[in-house]
């Protein structure tokens, strides 16, 4: 039963995840066409109770999170619970887990353990670290990963200030689609060859790519490198600036957009002055040169400022806060803003699929389930009849909510 006629469709996933990382896994799938099972506990997900905000008592972080997928909940510790959790990996395509390592293990669920019943398995690790190393038995969060990665010492206004977080949790959400890139992937391979594989990536992983740049400056200088605000460590100008009633980006960083960025503001003149008439040297002397542009730029308004980057076709934006954003009339045609129906909370906005397809196009079409929603048409599915399913319901093997 998937969720539209997407790429992916007939993908059966079974996602053993919580809060985020693998949850962008599943939701990634999900749009895409994968009939994506979320496996609860008896409690549910721990972002049900990330509140406020919610919305007619539904948790918006766990929303967002979870369109598009189908949810049962089971308690692992009943063995009955394991038993179906079991029947189901082996009928399944995928499998996305964020357990600490050896839960699986221990729960006789392993790749190992179930590539014997299901060879076209495909076992998704997702973890703060990666399953080897020697910090494959720590948890890892966000802000943990952030911080080891080095994204926390290029993140920031400048230099001897503290380090500054980035405020979206990028590694959560890089290791997400990391993982259905991996998964895809994966898949591909095994309908060539009828074998599934392990995919084991990580937050540390999904952070430390962020920093390709910084990197291959540190390889070649041996030097690190240092926060800029929003500009950049190889090209200049590009970055933001103030005018009289706010803030605009500017990328101006190749030479044609520089000229272009003065004929806007004024001031060919500079293209003359030695210490900017080459990338190179707006570099070595940037302080001087954004000090000079902001002279020009706070002269007028940021309407006013990208109408005339505009007409010259010079890249510039406004610096949007989120609320702008959503309402901002590309993200809308590009339906990354869209709307689901909600059995409990009503009509809910939540972000779109960032992957357009031509002739398999991703969806958002279904709401995310409330705790234990899908559990007896799942186990229906599995092949239990109503009573086998009333009985594991009364025993708290598995929780069932009623449909609406």
């Amino acid at each position: 039963m998937s969720s539209s006629a997407g790429p992916l469709k007939g993908m059966r996933v079974i996602e053993l995840a919580h809060i985020m990382a693998g949850p962008v896994c599943g939701l990634m799938l999900a749009d895409m066409g994968a009939d994506v099972i979320k496996v609860e506990k008896p409690t549910g997900d721990d972002s049900r109770r990330f509140v406020p905000p919610e919305i007619n008592g539904e948790a918006a972080a766990y929303m967002m999170m979870n369109r598009n997928k189908r949810g049962i909940a089971l308690n692992l510790k009943d063995p009955e619970a394991v038993e179906i959790l079991r029947k189901l990996l082996a009928e399944a395509d995928v499998v996305i887990e964020n357990y600490r390592k050896g839960t699986m293990e221990k729960l006789g669920l392993a790749y190992e353990d179930l590539a014997k019943i299901n060879p076209r398995l495909i076992y998704c690790e997702i973890s703060g670290f990666g399953r080897t190393g020697p910090y494959a038995e720590r948890g890892g969060f966000d802000l943990i990963a952030q911080g080891m990665a080095g994204l926390m010492s290029i993140t920031g206004e400048g230099p001897g200030r503290p380090p500054v977080k980035v405020a979206a949790p990028i590694s959560d959400i890089n290791s997400g689609i990391l993982a259905a890139m991996g998964i895809s992937a994966a898949y591909s391979n095994m309908l060539k060859t009828g074998l599934g594989q392990k995919v084991d990536t990580s937050l540390f992983e999904a952070a430390i790519v962020q920093t390709y740049w910084q990197s291959a400056i540190a390889f070649a200088t041996g030097e690190k490198p240092e926060p800029l605000g929003s500009a950049h460590p190889l090209n200049a100008p590009y970055q933001s600036f103030q005018t009289s009633d706010g803030w605009i980006n500017v990328g101006a960083a190749n030479q044609s957009n520089w000229l272009r960025f003065l004929d806007v503001i004024g001031a060919p003149e500079l293209d003359e002055d030695p210490r900017f008439s080459s990338n190179l040297q707006r570099m070595k002397n940037l302080p001087e040169l954004v000090e000079i542009l902001n002279e020009y730029m706070i002269l007028d308004t940021s309407e006013n400022w990208l109408s005339r980057m505009d007409e010259a076709k010079l890249p510039a934006g406004p610096v949007n806060d989120i609320l702008q954003m959503h309402s901002d009339p590309q993200a809308r045609a590009r339906d990354m803003i869209v709307e689901v129906k909600h059995p409990t909370a009503g009509r809910v906005e939540t972000i779109g699929h960032p992957v357009k397809f031509s002739r398999t196009p991703a969806s958002v079409a279904r709401p995310a389930p409330r705790l234990g929603e899908h559990t007896r048409e799942v186990l229906a599915e599995a092949g239990y009849d109503n009573s086998k399913i009333e009985a594991l319901i009364m025993s708290e093997a598995v929780i069932a909510r009623e449909a609406v």
